[in-house]
């Protein structure tokens, strides 16, 4: 891999895909964007983001389009499920003294932003398009397409989620996603113009929160306890969310129990995650995002992580070029930036929920959420 990277393939079109055609464009690199849903869809209801993600959207160049579409504040706040308010976690203003430390956005805006976004760089987007082969050599990877096409590159980049066809490809090798015994249900319900900022109820084994995705509207969410990963007929959505939120007397979840129905866009989500051990790449062709670091929603940074993988490898890439270093060099020096933050991520989150499942100790639970937003605020 002694040559530089000058055209790039992303294959997926998600939050860390086009986060890195953005940045890679910025940077004079010829970059296509294969996506296999022909209608580029995001689904979901909302999303929370902390001040590191809000500080990636700032280097992205979409900060102004979030604070337009969707909602900042500052902090968090924590009640008993009777409503009697328990303290506040406080949310740094990373990205900047002039924008608040959280916030959240539905992910169909979020994604539109993004997509938008990538367009406007120069990217070459096809849609409805996927990858059928990658073959490498010493000085680059062809790949043939779906559509009949080949093409040629110097470095492929797999964005393509949770269950990568990509890392199943290059790393057949490599974990399979684990589900961690919880599931998080999530509704889009309108806004009380009283909640200025996220919340949440702790019960003994349910939480459940709201956070504000724009002027109008919010997302609610409850994190419980599953032990087996079954099917959930979205005929029972309501009726089961709606159960879930009984024993929360508290009168905002009392209102929001009282619109939960088939209006309110629920989502049920199984939670699973995946670390899957460096290297991230093989040859040509490197992993980012949900492909080696998938999370759960526990610290409320897994679109974060892959943002900012998409950020540092083209910084990594650009830096690389001008000192006439070749690919692999570039792939060494990402990897060692985002292992331990990625690592940090994906297996504290995962402890937050081990300690939720279990019962297990509220001070750990405290140290481990204070340590892990202390470590996000670091640069990257």
């Amino acid at each position: 891999m002694a040559s530089p990277a000058k055209k790039i393939l992303i294959i997926g079109g998600g939050f860390s895909g086009m986060s890195a055609a953005i940045e890679l464009r910025k940077r004079q690199f010829e970059v296509d964007v294969v996506e296999i849903d022909p209608g580029w869809r995001s689904y979901g209801a909302g999303i929370s983001l902390g001040g590191a993600t809000l500080r990636a959207f700032r280097t992205l160049g979409v900060l102004d389009q979030f604070l337009q579409h969707g909602y900042a504040s500052d902090g968090v706040d924590l009640f008993l499920p009777n409503g009697h308010q328990v303290g506040s976690l406080p949310t740094p203003r990373i990205a900047g003294g002039d924008v608040p430390g959280g916030g959240a956005i539905m992910r169909p805006v979020l994604a539109k932003i993004l997509a938008e976004a990538t367009r406007a760089s120069g990217a070459n987007v096809r849609l409805g398009c996927t990858f059928t082969a990658i073959e490498q050599d010493a000085d680059g990877v062809t790949v043939t397409f779906t559509d009949g096409a080949t093409g040629r590159y110097d470095l492929v980049i797999g964005a393509d989620g949770l269950y990568s066809a990509v890392r199943a490809a290059v790393m057949p090798e490599a974990p399979q996603p684990q589900y961690t015994g919880q599931a998080v249900w999530r509704a889009v319900l309108p806004r009380p113009r009283e909640l200025e900022r996220a919340s949440m109820w702790l019960g003994p084994k349910i939480k459940t929160g709201v956070n504000p995705v724009s002027q109008d509207e919010m997302y609610l969410f409850v994190t419980e306890d599953r032990a087996e990963n079954v099917h959930v007929d979205p005929a029972r959505f309501a009726p089961m969310l709606s159960e879930l939120l009984a024993p929360f007397s508290a009168p905002l979840m009392q209102q929001c129990r009282a619109l939960v129905n088939e209006h309110a866009r629920i989502v049920f989500r199984p939670l699973e995650s995946l670390l899957v051990k460096q290297p991230w790449y093989r040859g040509r062709v490197v992993l980012i995002g949900d492909t080696v670091h998938a999370t759960t929603p526990h610290m409320a940074s897994g679109a974060c992580i892959g943002i900012e993988d998409a950020i540092v490898l083209a910084e990594e890439l650009s830096a690389a070029a001008d000192r006439a270093g070749d690919v692999g060099q570039a792939l060494e020096r990402f990897q060692a930036r985002r292992w331990e933050r990625c690592r940090m991520v994906v297996e504290n989150s995962g402890r937050l929920g081990e300690i939720e499942i279990t019962g297990g100790d509220k001070a750990e639970h405290a140290e481990i959420m204070r340590a892990t937003l202390m470590a996000l605020a670091a640069p990257i």
